[in-house]
C-alpha cells in the first residue's frame, strides 16, 4: 500500500463534515466551484488537490496549510510524522546532469511530450510546463524529465527511457543512450 495514500485516507477518516466543508472553502482559489460541489469526502477533495498538482508526497505544504487553518494539530503531527518516516534521499534519484538526460534533450525535439506520454505523465504537467517555457524546446524536454525524475523518485530508472524511446520509436536516440 502506498504509504502517501494511506495517510490521505488516515487523514479523511478523521475530518468532520464542517472540517471538510471548510477545507472545501479554503480551495476555492484551487478548484472550481462546480467540482467543490461535487465533493463529499477528504478522500475525493484530497484527489482534485493531487490532480491539481497541490499536494503530493513530496509537497505537503498546502495540505499542512490546510490543516493548521481548521485547528487539526494532530493531523499536522501525523502529516510531520510521515515526512521523517519517508526518506528522500537525493542519492536515490538519477542525477539532472547525467549523460542519458543531456543526450535526450539534445535529440528528441519536438516529440519531447510524445515521450513523456510513455513514461506515463499527464497531460495537465506537461502542459503547465510547456507554459512556463513556451518558447524554449530544450528546457521544456529538460522540466519534464526533472518532473519525471521528482515523481518516480528512486523508480527512476534509465532503462524506463530507453523503453520509452523505442516505445515512440526513438530507436536512435535510445541506442546512443544505452552507450
Amino acid at each position: 500500500v502506498n504509504p502517501f495514500l494511506s495517510l490521505l485516507h488516515s487523514i479523511s477518516l478523521s475530518l468532520s463534515d464542517t472540517e471538510l466543508s471548510d477545507m472545501k472553502f479554503l480551495c476555492r482559489d484551487k478548484i472550481h466551484k462546480r467540482k467543490l460541489e461535487s465533493v463529499q469526502s477528504g478522500r475525493a477533495l484530497f484527489t482534485c488537490l493531487m490532480e491539481r498538482q497541490e499536494i503530493a508526497s513530496d509537497n505537503l505544504e498546502f495540505l499542512r496549510k490546510l490543516l493548521q487553518l481548521i485547528n487539526r494539530d494532530d493531523l499536522v503531527a501525523q502529516l510531520v510524522q510521515f515526512e521523517e518516516e519517508e526518506p528522500r534521499a537525493p542519492d536515490d534519484q538519477p542525477d539532472v546532469h547525467e549523460k542519458p538526460v543531456a543526450v535526450i534533450c539534445e535529440k528528441v525535439g519536438r516529440e519531447w511530450k510524445k515521450l513523456m506520454r510513455e513514461l506515463g505523465m499527464t497531460e495537465v504537467k506537461l502542459d503547465r510546463i510547456e507554459a512556463a517555457h513556451r518558447y524554449n524546446l530544450y528546457e521544456q524536454l529538460v522540466q519534464a524529465l526533472r518532473e519525471w525524475q521528482r515523481w518516480k523518485g528512486k523508480d527512476a530508472k534509465v532503462a524506463d527511457l530507453i523503453r520509452a524511446l523505442r516505445g515512440c520509436s526513438l530507436n536512435l536516440v535510445a541506442d546512443m543512450v544505452e552507450e
